[in-house]
């Protein structure tokens, strides 16, 4: 008898970058994410399907990376970007030829020639050029649950005003409807990144959002978009405390620990979250990332991927890039590393698919032994991990939902399926957090970024005041356009990923460079806007500015006005029908 449920989650998404740049930073990184992760995963559950076995994951993919992969700018660059690698590849194996006396050089570079002309076939034929389109495919045949994720992965916690995150919120409702028929039923919070409600005010002293105030839980604004889970980080479920207990007539009852309802926080249960217990008809259900488990897969120094016979990630061909190297020792300089063998890394890659899987199942059945409960294993990562950062992930996540379909103790589910066969009753108030540095908001929010934080609050603020004023005036067509892309620059403005790059060092020039275009594009469309007059229209240059801004940073073109009045509406109003 099966013990319990694994959901599996993969959180997929990249900043803005189209138009803004190629290589070291920019569409680099969205072609690269869609030749190593995107495409192998979708072929790891096209193979699983082909071959009869039902492990369905969870995906979530981020609207604004969405937009971007269904831009149609996007697919004649990625085939741009195969066919070069494929010549790179060719270059090398000419070098190779010329300077190294192993054959096994040339074997390599032959392999990454083989490589890219498979996702260039992939891309084209069997996927159509529509990455979420092939998603799509494979929710509706239930291979897969597709979540939804705040629009531009903007940090919800810190934001200024309920309306930001209401906003977030709403353009990404409305953009997974679009690019996948339905409405979502999950969201993954960036970063997990939750905030109960309570008199909030700004770290940073800051005009207008440094006064306490009140503001709603961000599962409060979730239950009035229509959303019913998201995901959270194992520390946060073991602080909460418990607020009720849901009756079977709807009622509430003390949250008294008992053997029905042990509220025993730990991530194998699920719970739904409240900020109150007067605030408890407005909840969402958590499910608690698996700390110990993820751990083989994320620690840098006993995860998986540091294996001595995994391609190495950083040690690259001088000219083209590519990689012919293994990681040999996590430790050592880059002159001793050794040429990778594919069959080695491939065998490594099924034997730790094997050892996790009996992790999993170790998981579910101690728990079930010990409680009598069957317990939920939730191990959401990173998309990019299987594939970028560790060339041979989509082989482990093969063998990995092959076995837990096979297996008589852990029973692969989505998210949403793990929900309904036990729906959760107990309440908890979760603390605020993320699943950072700490649990906490440290990464984001740290001094090196405060500058960026003080320009987004007034950013926010100046936003809120011009919306105000237009909701209540007549709005011609230019003026609606101006509207609507400043709205688009402060979302854009908002994306989590600009603290995140300068604060991890992993580009810091290049987030804020964009962070600093964005805000100077979004306060002249404010100015613009603010100024606008029917009867003097708008210059040339300013005619110019607006097309050109609108072309480069052409995400959620069905954004208007509406949607942020829209999305205020959520503050007042119940839940949207499903």
């Amino acid at each position: 008898m099966q013990h319990g449920a694994v959901v599996l989650i993969l959180h997929t998404h990249l900043p803005y970058v189209l138009h803004h740049g190629t290589w070291p930073h920019g569409a680099e990184w969205l072609c690269e994410a869609a030749a190593e992760c995107y495409i192998p995963l979708l072929n790891v559950l096209e193979r699983l399907s082909r071959e009869g076995y039902r492990a369905p994951l969870t995906v979530d993919i981020s609207p604004v990376l969405c937009e971007q992969l269904e831009h149609p700018d996007f697919a004649e660059l990625f085939e741009h970007y195969c066919a070069h690698h494929i010549e790179l590849a060719k270059a090398d194996e000419i070098y190779f030829q010329r300077t190294e006396p192993n054959p096994h050089y040339q074997t390599l570079a032959r392999m990454w020639q083989q490589f890219y002309t498979a996702r260039l076939s992939d891309f084209a034929e069997r996927y159509n050029r529509s990455i979420v389109g092939a998603l799509r495919q494979l929710q509706e045949r239930g291979a897969l649950e597709v979540m939804t994720c705040a629009a531009t992965h903007g940090y919800l916690p810190l934001l200024g005003s309920d309306e930001s995150v209401a906003l977030q919120i709403q353009v990404a409702c409305d953009s997974y409807r679009k690019h996948f028929g339905r409405a979502p039923r999950g969201i993954w919070l960036p970063e997990c990144g939750y905030r109960p409600a309570y008199p909030w005010r700004t770290y940073l002293p800051v005009e207008h959002f440094s006064t306490p105030h009140p503001r709603l839980g961000i599962e409060q604004i979730l239950w009035r978009a229509g959303l019913e889970y998201f995901v959270t980080d194992e520390p946060l479920i073991r602080r909460s405390e418990p607020l009720a207990v849901v009756l079977s007539d709807g009622s509430l009852a003390d949250p008294v620990p008992s053997a029905e309802y042990p509220f025993a926080r730990t991530p194998m249960e699920l719970y739904r979250v409240a900020s109150t217990r007067e605030t408890a008809s407005e909840t969402a259900i958590i499910l608690t990332r698996d700390q110990g488990i993820a751990l083989q897969v994320w620690s840098a120094e006993l995860g998986y991927p540091g294996d001595p016979n995994y391609l190495d990630f950083h040690k690259k061909h001088f000219s083209s890039a590519l990689r012919y190297w293994r990681v040999t020792d996590a430790k050592a300089d880059m002159r001793y590393k050794l040429l990778y063998v594919p069959e080695w890394a491939h065998q490594r890659a099924q034997l730790h698919a094997f050892h996790f899987t009996q992790l999993v199942e170790r998981s579910l059945a101690e728990y079930r032994r010990t409680t009598g409960r069957r317990g939920v294993v939730c191990l959401p990562f990173d998309t990019e991990l299987f594939g970028h950062w560790w060339f041979e992930g989509p082989v482990f996540l093969y063998h990995v939902l092959r076995g837990l379909a096979l297996s008589p103790i852990a029973r692969p589910m989505t998210a949403s399926a793990a929900i309904e066969m036990e729906p959760p009753r107990e309440i908890v108030r979760l603390p605020e957090g993320s699943w950072g540095r700490g649990n906490h908001h440290d990464v984001w929010i740290e001094p090196s970024v405060h500058w960026m934080w003080e320009a987004l609050y007034r950013a926010e603020w100046r936003w809120m005041r011009l919306a105000e004023r237009c909701a209540a005036q007549h709005r011609t067509p230019t003026l609606e356009r101006l509207l609507a892309q400043a709205l688009r620059e402060l979302l854009l403005l908002q994306s989590s990923d600009w603290e995140f790059l300068v604060t991890t060092g992993s580009a810091r020039d290049y987030a804020e460079m964009r962070f600093f275009f964005h805000h100077a594009d979004f306060e002249r469309l404010c100015t613009l806007a603010e100024q606008y007059s029917p009867k003097r229209g708008l210059g040339k240059k300013d005619r110019e500015f607006l097309a050109d801004t609108e072309a480069r940073n052409a995400v959620f073109g069905e954004l208007r006005f509406d949607t942020w009045m829209n999305a205020t509406t959520l503050l007042r109003d119940h839940a949207i029908p499903r």
